[in-house]
């Protein structure tokens, strides 16, 4: 099934706790999630140090590794992407965990592209030379990735948002052209450390906005700054289960698109599929 974890704030925070520490933090989704499966072929967390993205890997169970408590312990930033693999398309390898990244970009994907055999050549036909060169694994997840950017590369000046939904809405129509019949699930994450955005296709998606600089609820109300905001602080977090158990998460709407930028709320939008409008 895969879990994601995106953090976006207009101050650096750690996210330890809900990495780590919290009820249903991502390290408890890596060993059994809401459905009872165990999302441990590998973990990978990203962020960004002086606006360069920064991303560790490995091929191990989070709730097993040293490495993911360590790496967790010591982020402290604006802009986090984490995800606990389960396997479906490519193998148990490093170059098959999210977050994917290139030059300015990180990326995660939470579910599969079942028909995708049949849909790989036609990521590829649409992808130039230096993003066919770039994908270094077998998984539905990174050939995604570069076809969603290289459509951005290719309209940088059109809404992110909309190149996002035409983008998933041509991997959903090639996917039934194939089969019917096979399952497509697309909840993606997509950030440059200035803008968040992404989509829920066919999986869970939640997500909090946060006004203020809370006291953490886990750790007996820790505010996980290292300084005071100079602005009104403001912080989104998506993930694919609430994380927190006493705050209010909201459900990404099923066939939505979400936008968030600077200090603005998070923005939804209706992916259109060929199935029809889905609100």
């Amino acid at each position: 099934m895969c879990r994601l974890y995106a953090f976006r704030s207009n101050h650096p925070r750690k996210v330890e706790c809900e990495l780590i520490r919290a009820q249903n933090a991502l390290i408890v989704q890596s060993r059994h999630d809401a459905t009872g499966s165990a999302n441990a072929d590998g973990w990978g967390l990203g962020a960004y140090r002086d606006d360069v993205p920064c991303v560790e890997r490995q091929a191990e169970p989070a709730f097993a590794s040293e490495a993911f408590r360590w790496t967790a312990a010591h982020l402290h930033a604006c802009d986090v992407v984490a995800h606990v693999r389960h396997a479906t398309v490519g193998g148990r390898r490093v170059e098959n965990t999210h977050p994917f990244g290139h030059g300015q970009w990180l990326f995660a994907h939470n579910g599969t592209i079942e028909a995708f055999e049949a849909v790989r050549p036609r990521l590829l036909a649409a992808l130039p030379e230096r993003h066919r060169w770039a994908i270094a694994g077998e998984t539905d997840s990174e050939h995604l990735f570069h076809y969603l950017l290289a459509r951005h590369e290719a309209a940088p000046h059109r809404p992110l948002l909309e190149t996002l939904g035409e983008g998933l809405r041509q991997v959903i129509a090639w996917s039934r052209e194939a089969d019917p019949a096979a399952a497509v699930a697309l909840n993606v994450v997509l950030t440059d450390g200035a803008v968040l955005a992404g989509a829920r296709y066919g999986r869970s998606l939640w997500y909090i906005e946060r006004g203020h600089v809370h006291a953490c609820e886990v750790c007996g109300g820790a505010l996980h700054v290292e300084t005071p905001p100079r602005h009104p602080y403001h912080a989104v977090v998506v993930a694919s289960e609430p994380v927190t158990t006493t705050e209010t998460w909201t459900p990404v709407p099923e066939g939505s698109l979400f936008f968030q930028a600077g200090d603005g709320g998070l923005q939804l939008a209706p992916l259109s599929t060929p199935d029809g409008p889905t609100a």
